[in-house]
């Protein structure tokens, strides 16, 4: 019971501390989600401590990922005027977000001759992590190797989309939302809400878009590849 209790306080305050010093030293390489989560697991391994007991007390601040998933219904309220103004350019960069998404990963896994099991594993990467599970395990996949994939696409648009979309002169609030939300999901809407409540509440819309185009795309596309 210690432990449990240990392991959620300890997650948060550490979750404060490396928030605290991203907003002094704002490095990409520091964001609050990456740093966070290499200083847990560097003391989990060092106290040795095993991933069951630090998720007895850490399952609460797991729990609230579905809550926060919806609360992002707020920031699509706010801006409900630009959504219903710009939706086939929502609808159509976020489709063809999942399509890009989807043929490379197809592509790298052809040159690298990576097994089936991991390609259906890394085929969901780019939509939210709760949808992403159910994907992978419809796909025969494995859940926790997909969780692994979706943290990845997570850190690496967070950490170096903002250069990408710069050096790709990309201006548009809109478009830069659009794209870390279609992209790096969860983790994408963390950087997208640095920019602004424009890009925030874009970013949600994309990662909320991706996750419902993932689910049936996804399985309907590897469907059509299986059967030929």
């Amino acid at each position: 019971m210690l432990i449990a209790i240990a392991s959620l306080i300890g997650t948060i305050l550490i979750y404060l501390a490396c928030s605290r010093l991203y907003m002094k030293i704002p490095l990409p390489i520091l964001h609050p989600v990456l740093s966070s989560v290499a200083v847990l697991v560097l003391l989990l391994i060092g106290l040795d401590v095993p991933y069951e007991t630090y998720m007895a007390g850490a399952r609460w601040i797991d729990a609230l990922l579905g809550p926060a998933v919806v609360a992002l219904a707020y920031p699509l309220y706010t801006q409900r005027k630009l959504l219903v103004r710009y939706w086939k350019s929502v609808l159509s960069a976020v489709f063809a977000s999942l399509l890009a998404g989807l043929g490379s990963i197809y592509v790298f896994a052809v040159f690298a001759g990576i097994e089936q099991q991991v390609l259906m594993s890394l085929f969901p990467k780019s939509i939210t992590t709760p949808v992403a599970i159910q994907v992978s395990a419809t796909l025969e996949g494995i859940p926790s190797m997909t969780v692994a994939f979706v943290m990845t696409a997570g850190f690496t648009g967070a950490i170096i989309g903002p250069a990408v979309l710069q050096v790709a002169r990309v201006r548009s609030e809109a478009s830069k939302g659009l794209a870390l939300g279609s992209a790096s999901h969860g983790v994408g809407l963390t950087k997208a809400a640095e920019l602004g409540d424009r890009p925030l509440s874009m970013g949600s819309v994309a990662m909320t878009l991706s996750a419902i185009f993932g689910a049936g795309v996804i399985p309907f596309i590897i469907y059509l590849f299986t059967a030929s």
